[in-house]
């Protein structure tokens, strides 16, 4: 695989503020481009990727450092259809990991029934998180992967 490529083909002078000064959490599929889908280029915003999309204290975390430090302002969640945790058994998930690994993690897959529901629920943690100075321009969307340009607001 040519992973050498894209640092040498990219631009290296993207200054450390994101250019739309906006902090996206979106999910770490494969299958989607959140820069592609909001028709942003690379260096326009901060990009948190994990499973489902969910906003974690580990997602608060870095939203709290994108606002505080690297001057972002706007927040995007991005929910997708399709997505692995939506209606995922956690329980049986929690112990098939726990099965293999020998120990149950001291996480949950954050599995959910309706990705419109958790999209806004990501939505509300951030705007009511202490440590979210700019909670006034927070969104959320989801996208249909099977659709190009299929992303629609929720939230």
């Amino acid at each position: 695989m040519p992973f050498t490529r894209w640092a040498k083909d990219e631009p290296q002078e993207l200054p450390r503020v994101p250019a739309r000064r906006t902090a996206i959490v979106t999910c770490m599929d494969a299958r989607i481009d959140p820069l592609a889908a909001l028709g942003m280029h690379l260096g326009d915003a901060h990009v948190i990727r994990n499973a489902g999309a969910l906003v974690t204290d580990d997602t608060i975390r870095s939203l709290a450092i994108s606002q505080r430090m690297l001057d972002t302002r706007a927040v995007v969640i991005i929910g997708h259809t399709d997505c692995g945790l939506e209606g995922l058994d956690e329980g049986a998930a929690v112990e098939a990991i726990a099965a293999e690994a020998g120990t149950v993690p001291p996480w949950r897959p954050g599995s959910f029934a309706s990705v419109e529901d958790q999209v806004r629920a990501s939505v509300e943690a951030v705007r009511s998180s202490p440590f979210i100075p700019h909670r006034d321009d927070v969104t959320g969307f989801v996208h249909d992967v099977g659709v190009a340009g299929g992303v629609r607001p929720v939230a």
